[in-house]
C-alpha cells in the first residue's frame, strides 16, 4: 500500500495516560510500585465510586534484568531486526511489553519489517 500524500503530516506524539483496568486497586498499586519499580504520582478519590491512580514507569536504565531482580516474571528478550522487547503480565493479566529502540532506528516512517525487493 503507497502512503497518502494528501494526508496531514501526523505531529509527534507521546503517550501519557493508559486506563488500565484491575480487580483490585490496592493489589495493583503494590504490583505496579513494589515489583515494577514505577513511581507513584497520582492516588485519589473523586467519588465514592471513582478512583484514579497514576504511575510513571522507570526510565529506560530499567532494564529486564531489574524487573527479575524484583520478583518479575518476564519473558526472554527477543531482537527484531535491532529492536528489542521482553513481556510481562500485572496479577490481572495486562499484558505489558518492554522495548529498547535503539536510537539509529528512530526515523520517522522507517519500516522495521524487511521489504521485498
Amino acid at each position: 500500500m503507497m502512503p497518502d500524500h494528501n494526508l496531514p503530516v501526523v505531529p509527534e506524539m507521546k503517550l501519557e495516560l493508559v486506563p488500565v483496568p484491575v480487580s483490585d486497586v490496592d493489589r495493583a498499586k503494590a504490583f505496579y510500585v513494589e515489583k515494577c519499580g514505577f513511581k507513584l504520582e497520582v492516588d485519589v478519590q473523586p467519588t465514592d465510586t471513582m478512583r484514579v491512580v497514576q504511575f510513571t514507569p522507570p526510565g529506560s536504565a530499567i532494564a529486564r534484568s531489574a524487573l527479575v531482580k524484583r520478583g518479575l516474571e518476564v519473558g526472554e528478550i527477543t531482537d527484531i531486526q535491532g529492536v528489542k522487547y521482553a513481556g510481562f503480565s500485572d496479577p490481572d493479566g495486562n499484558s505489558w511489553l518492554l522495548q529498547e529502540f535503539p536510537p539509529e532506528l528512530r526515523q520517522p516512517g522507517q519500516s522495521f519489517s524487511k521489504q521485498e525487493a
